[in-house]
């Protein structure tokens, strides 16, 4: 989301990076050049003036103009800055405050047509099903067609029982049924998706006045759409006025926009971003840290977020296992085919790659090949097992039949095998090195060549 803003900030930080003593000069110019960058980033004016301000005026004085390392000082300042206007300062206001399980908790989902409203409830269901809660999905959207059914349809994908009522026409009874299915079924959260409108208008309003009245919930989550930029901050403002919020959701985080509403949002409307949608499928829903995201801008990835993603995916036993079997040079084409599909569970290539410091703008979409991925899960899958597990028994035979299975060439299958094998050496001595950066680094030498 951030590759522009990050490529940018990044080349305006270079105005002090490296010197052994900076000017008020330099600050000035890296400080403006940061100023235009959140500009084009779609950043509310009020935000930026705020910014600029506010870094000029800490960066000015002794303790950065007479710092052992100015430049990293003035980094700092700006990572720190990042951090508040996204909503950094208290870890506790980003997360869910929900009661524990001898009471039922509820969250109210709220947003317009097309946000993605009826999605995210989904995927908070599924993030808090994964922490151990009872969700239940209670279909309140009794405005917008097929609502209801697109509801059920993603409850079953997930496996979260779903609570509608087909021709309904009165929100808070329905609500008043669900919770007291909930009681009698072990549920101990609510989540409930409302009515949404394709403007903000008084009906809608009143109606989730009287939801709210009803329920009394413990979460009320506005879901925007972050391409919309900072229309979104906008009704983000109108909901908490009309009828409150404590946090908020933005949407197609992963899409290509330039961020401004994510670094206006706790500015302007005072509710911390607690979410983000980072893709369709229903894994695809983050909490939203303020300190990883401000370091990913400033191009210093986000390895935490990363590590996170990979132990979800990735059991312990298993890794200690592979790695096992790659100190001994014990690496299968089995292995293989379950790591890239391990990988696949944890997202787009691209989305992980720019976790990694130095990374983010560096590669685009385009720049990854997707389709050779594909193509060596289907050369591996029309494998037999027994080839699998020894790939030196593919002659030229088993090589045109991999082939035709897979609908590649026999080339195609040779150079696979040919990459297998490069591999599998290098990650011998990435095992055996490891521990050692500079062996580490000699055992590298000649790879990919």
């Amino acid at each position: 989301m951030f590759d522009k803003l990050t490529q940018k900030v990044t080349d305006a930080l270079r105005f002090v990076a490296g010197k052994s003593a900076i000017s008020e000069k330099n600050i000035e110019d890296a400080v403006d050049a940061i100023k235009m960058a959140l500009l084009e980033a779609d950043v509310n004016l009020r935000v930026v003036r705020r910014f600029v301000n506010s870094t000029i005026e800490e960066a000015k004085g002794e303790k950065v103009l007479r710092a052992v390392d100015p430049g990293q000082q003035f980094v700092k300042i700006v990572h720190d800055k990042l951090v508040s206007y996204l909503g950094g300062g208290d870890e506790a206001e980003q997360k869910l405050k929900l009661r524990g399980p001898d009471v039922i908790s509820t969250v109210l989902m709220l947003g317009l047509q097309g946000s993605g409203k009826t999605t995210s409830s989904a995927k908070l269901a599924l993030r808090l099903k994964k922490e151990g809660r009872k969700p239940l999905l209670v279909a309140c959207d009794l405005v917008r067609p097929a609502a209801m059914e697109q509801l059920a349809v993603l409850g079953k994908q997930i496996g979260v029982p779903v609570h509608l009522e087909e021709g309904a026409s009165n929100s808070v009874q329905v609500y008043k049924n669900a919770l007291a299915w909930a009681q009698q079924n072990l549920i101990d959260t609510l989540i409930i998706d409302t009515t949404g409108r394709l403007q903000i208008d008084e009906p809608m309003m009143a109606e989730l006045g009287r939801l709210k009245d009803a329920s009394k919930p413990d979460e009320m989550l506005l879901v925007a759409d972050s391409m919309t930029g900072q229309s979104a901050v906008d009704i983000a403002k109108t909901f908490d006025e009309k009828i409150g919020l404590t946090g908020v959701v933005l949407t197609k985080f992963d899409s290509d926009t330039r961020g401004g509403a994510a670094l206006s949002l706790k500015t302007i409307t005072g509710k911390p971003l607690k979410f983000t949608g980072t893709g369709e499928k229903p894994e695809d829903f983050e909490p939203f840290h303020p300190e990883r995201m401000a370091g990913r801008i400033l191009g210093m990835g986000d390895v935490v977020s990363l590590v996170e993603k990979a132990q979800e995916v990735i059991d312990q036993k298993e890794a200690l296992e592979l790695q096992k079997k790659m100190e001994k040079e014990n690496f299968t084409l089995e292995d293989w085919l379950s790591q890239l599909r391990s990988v696949k569970k944890m997202g787009s290539l691209q989305s992980m790659l720019e976790m990694i410091p130095g990374m983010q703008g560096k590669i685009s979409e385009e720049d990854i090949d997707k389709e050779d991925l594909k193509r060596q899960e289907a050369i591996i899958s029309s494998m037999t097992r027994k080839e699998r597990a020894n790939h030196l028994i593919i002659g030229p035979p088993r090589r045109s039949r991999i082939a035709r299975g897979s609908g590649t060439s026999v080339a195609e299958v040779a150079r696979l095998i040919k990459k297998f094998e490069k591999m599998r050496g290098m990650m011998k001595k990435m095992a055996k090195y490891g521990k050692n950066p500079a062996n580490l680094m000699q055992a590298m030498q000649g790879f990919g060549r």
